[in-house]
């Protein structure tokens, strides 16, 4: 296994990383099949559109999203989740403050550049 977090992650011991204005996330569990991120929106964050070749599924914890995936938007609120498919690009506008929890497969190297502490 080339990477793999801690067995157990007290979320609250981790610091937040800055993505974007308004748009921070910390890595809560991973290894190289699959990781998920926690991701906190101020309101008026922007995840850019973007694609990827992970397979992602993402739930929303908190607060209200307008979600777009490929051309199709909607609104999506606590306990509503997406799927954008692999190289289809998505992105996200909070409306509301809030919370995803997202999920990749395989894990997103480009996410742990710089991060220490982890098995490599």
């Amino acid at each position: 296994m080339k990477y793999e977090s801690s067995l157990f992650t007290k979320a609250n011991s981790l610091v937040w990383e800055e993505v974007a204005p308004g748009m921070k996330r910390k890595i809560v569990g991973f290894d190289d099949n699959i990781m998920m991120v926690h991701v906190h929106f101020d309101k008026g964050g922007i995840g850019v559109r973007h694609a990827h070749h992970h397979s992602q599924t993402s739930f929303v914890v908190s607060g209200k999203f307008e979600v777009t995936i490929g051309s199709e938007t909607k609104i999506l609120e606590a306990n509503d989740a997406f799927y954008p498919p692999p190289n289809v690009e998505h992105g996200a506008v909070c409306l509301e403050e809030g919370v995803l929890i997202d999920v990749f497969s395989p894990v997103r190297e480009d996410f742990l550049a710089g991060e220490s502490g982890y098995k490599k």
